[in-house]
């Protein structure tokens, strides 16, 4: 490393000044064009989504007060970790897709977000078996069900569908769809929420319905993807202007305060001057609208404060969210082995236990998590190598095998002509 650095030195010494300068400028700009804010973002939502899910399934149902402000404080801020989680999730794609300069299948991030997007179907359900279910020949209806992968993996490959068909249109078509998007989805939600897509396959049916147990349903929560798609696109389009970031604070303030306080008002206001029932539904339970004004808030939050956002713990907790996920889930709901707290420690536990007990179990997560990237490369390399020799071996011992099969397989059909033979006489 001393050896390049000090190439490093010669070379751009000898360099007219000019040049010097413009090459101090490209680094200064390739590093001042990661977001690190939202790579803390998605981190702070990684590390709620633990706490949340501990607590929530392992916290004693007396303990669940209501009245207890403590307890609404947790539960609110719990209600806003999903919402930030998904649109985090649809900006950092969409960012990466759309800030290279090839355009539509010459993109190579579509190849790369379609393999990541199978790659995460592929995982929500390897995380839903059951060993124990496979040796007996079943697969429990538990495997079936849609999570927060399921939901991100289909969400990705929605978005590069989007992007395709947009690709060779103008500039402002693809911010038009995917903001169209997010709306008709939490307009409609209180229409399409009790369908129970009995007409679907159970298989298909539950990424749409929460009827046969699913956790999470693509509709409405694409929406909050497309939303941090469309926030990405704008932060693309304006990452020159000056007062990007002074601009895009205020808007996500002012935006998020009306959705929070104001928009029922305004649904209200629209279901007295239309008669629409639609606005009277959406009226009795405006969760959705609200949730969005708080990701726009926490937007806000982490942009003022992204100047202290650039510790190296967060952004790698950030960029491990995947990792992270699976450990928590094999070892609070016993992924695979079904032997998980969750199991043992159901709705059981007092605050004081449980809340003890969610410290810890996010520093073994991030630990097991941040220990893994450390030596993935080394691991990947290790299985590779194991499956290769597999191959190898299988392949020796079906070549070794052959003619020893071949020679038993004669010396049977021998045997039993002679005792059909027999029988015969």
């Amino acid at each position: 490393m001393r050896l390049f650095c000090i190439f490093l030195a010669r070379r751009t010494s000898k360099l007219p000044a000019k040049q010097v300068y413009r090459l101090n400028v490209n680094q200064m700009t390739a590093k001042n064009n990661r977001l690190f804010f939202i790579d803390a973002m998605r981190a702070w939502a990684i590390l709620m989504m633990l706490q949340g899910h501990f607590i929530d399934g392992l916290l004693d149902p007396v303990f669940r007060d209501s009245s207890n402000s403590v307890y609404n404080v947790w539960l609110y801020f719990r209600g806003i970790t999903a919402p930030v989680f998904f649109t985090v999730s649809g900006f950092i794609f969409t960012y990466l897709l759309i800030r290279v300069p090839q355009n539509g299948m010459e993109n190579p991030r579509v190849s790369k977000g379609i393999r990541r997007g199978l790659q995460l179907l592929a995982i929500g359900y390897l995380l839903r078996l059951n060993l124990g279910g496979l040796f007996k020949g079943e697969i429990y209806n538990s495997f079936y069900l849609v999570d927060v992968l399921h939901c991100i993996g289909l969400s990705i490959l929605g978005l590069i569908g989007i992007y395709l068909l947009t690709a060779n249109r103008k500039k402002y078509v693809l911010p038009a769809v995917l903001i169209s998007i997010t709306l008709l989805l939490f307009l409609f939600e209180r229409v399409y929420k009790d369908w129970t897509f009995a007409f679907l396959p159970d298989f298909i049916a539950n990424y749409f319905t929460k009827a046969n147990g699913s956790v999470f349903t693509i509709i409405p929560w694409f929406g909050y993807t497309t939303l941090g798609a469309f926030i990405s696109v704008l932060f693309t389009r304006f990452k020159n202007y000056k007062y990007l970031y002074p601009a895009a604070i205020a808007i996500a303030l002012a935006v998020g305060y009306f959705l929070i306080y104001q928009s029922s008002n305004v649904f209200k206001g629209l279901y007295e001057w239309t008669g629409l029932e639609l606005f009277n539904l959406i009226l009795s339970n405006n969760y959705l609208f609200i949730r969005l004004g708080n990701v726009l808030v926490v937007f806000a939050v982490f942009m003022i404060l992204r100047r202290f956002m650039t510790n190296k713990t967060v952004l790698k907790i950030g960029a491990s969210t995947l990792s992270i996920y699976v450990i928590h889930f094999v070892i609070l709901y016993g992924s695979l082995t079904g032997l998980g707290l969750y199991r043992f420690f159901n709705h059981s536990l007092s605050p004081e236990i449980v809340v003890a007990g969610a410290f810890a179990f996010i520093i073994v997560c991030t630990f097991l998590s941040l220990q893994y990237n450390r030596y993935e490369a080394n691991i990947k390399s290790q299985l590779a190598w194991g499956i290769s020799y597999a191959k190898i071996q299988i392949t020796d011992l079906k070549e070794a095998s052959t003619p020893v099969l071949r020679e038993l397989f004669i010396r049977v059909r021998l045997f039993l002509r002679r005792v059909f033979r027999t029988v015969r006489s």
